[in-house]
């Protein structure tokens, strides 16, 4: 348990250095195969995974434990999972996959501690006569109603 506190503070001390990167996760397989998931409010470059890389095997002694070392950024197919995520994504496309198996796909506008706030876009029929209209509502989602959210990729 030592050698994974160990890790998980040398992985601490570097983002108190860099206050524009977050975690996202960090996984220990039971071989000691180590996972590192970064995130920035400017997007994560090779060099911030290197430099967090470094921060945490300069400061390890292999000798002493075996262990191997992947630190990646958050891809565009990864979770949401940090209100600080999605604010990064305010204004994009997202879909929302609810706890209840509902969908639901809109413009991220709003992000607090709390919730999110997306737009959604859709026509419904005239209330009287032919055709349909288009709509633009507001949608409140907390964060504990959400399963899963996607940034939708649009070609």
């Amino acid at each position: 348990m030592e050698f994974r506190k160990r890790i998980e503070e040398l992985l601490n001390e570097f983002l108190e250095t860099r206050k524009d990167l977050f975690l996202i996760d960090l996984k220990f397989s039971a071989g000691d195969d180590i996972t590192v998931i970064l995130d920035g409010d400017n997007g994560v470059s090779l060099q911030d995974c290197l430099d967090a890389s470094r921060a945490i095997e300069f400061n390890m002694d292999r000798e002493e434990h075996d262990f191997s070392l992947q630190v990646m950024s958050a891809g565009l197919s990864e979770p949401l999972a940090t209100p600080r995520q999605f604010a990064k994504n305010l204004g994009r496309e997202i879909e929302v996959l609810l706890n209840d198996s509902e969908k639901i796909e809109g413009e991220l506008a709003k992000v607090d501690e709390e919730k999110i706030t997306l737009i959604l876009r859709y026509r419904k029929p005239k209330d009287i006569g032919k055709g349909k209209v288009d709509v633009e509502e507001e949608k409140e989602i907390p964060y504990s109603e959400i399963k899963k959210a996607l940034v939708t990729i649009k070609f």
